[in-house]
């Protein structure tokens, strides 16, 4: 028997590919194979499951993440490769999914609004104070004004004409986006594997 787990991953899969919006319950149960009864024998409703969704994308990210932080200790190359994973998911997303959330499904946009916001805010504010302290930033570079010029709703400027994913290689958006800004704030002397 399918269980809530089994809904949650099944349906993330579809949000994404597809738009939490379009995608319906119904749909949603006849590929699973269920019916409509057993999908809200776990979820009061789609909203519920779409920010369960939400929750499932963002801890199967955060847990990629953590491998990585481990195991490599150059804080900028820890953000392009955190932003390198982020891509990659970024590619299977239609549009609709990002934008949807906002229209459609307030409480599933806080929970990635929160995440967004604590990724930028905290995760790498911190891995670039981390980079300052090691005098690998460029003198009087504002963390804060950088994050949000570079950093905060990149997704949004990605999908919001043309889904610049379908229009470009994972590797050129991940060089404009990240790489390029962050080779702006460091030191000439410092290099990585990316800025070659």
């Amino acid at each position: 028997m399918i269980g809530k787990e089994q809904i949650i991953t099944f349906a993330a899969n579809k949000f994404t590919q597809f738009g939490s919006k379009r995608f319906s319950m119904d749909e949603l149960a006849a590929l699973l194979g269920i019916s409509k009864k057993t999908i809200y024998k776990y979820f009061d409703s789609k909203e519920e499951l779409v920010t369960a969704s939400i929750e499932y994308l963002i801890c199967e990210y955060n847990e990629a993440i953590e491998n990585l932080i481990n195991t490599e200790k150059d804080s900028i190359t820890i953000i392009i490769l955190m932003y390198q994973k982020a891509f990659e998911r970024l590619v299977y997303f239609k549009p609709s999914f990002i934008f949807g959330l906002k229209k459609y499904y307030p409480s599933a946009n806080k929970v990635f609004n929160d995440f967004r916001d604590n990724f930028v805010k905290v995760r790498i504010y911190n891995l670039l104070k981390t980079a300052e302290k090691k005098g690998i930033l460029l003198d009087d570079v504002n963390l804060n004004l950088f994050c949000d010029l570079f950093f905060k709703r990149f997704e949004e400027i990605a999908f919001i004409h043309n889904n610049l994913f379908e229009e470009y290689p994972t590797k050129d958006l991940l060089n404009h986006f990240i790489v390029y800004s962050l080779r702006g704030i460091t030191k000439p002397n410092y290099t990585n594997p990316f800025f070659k």
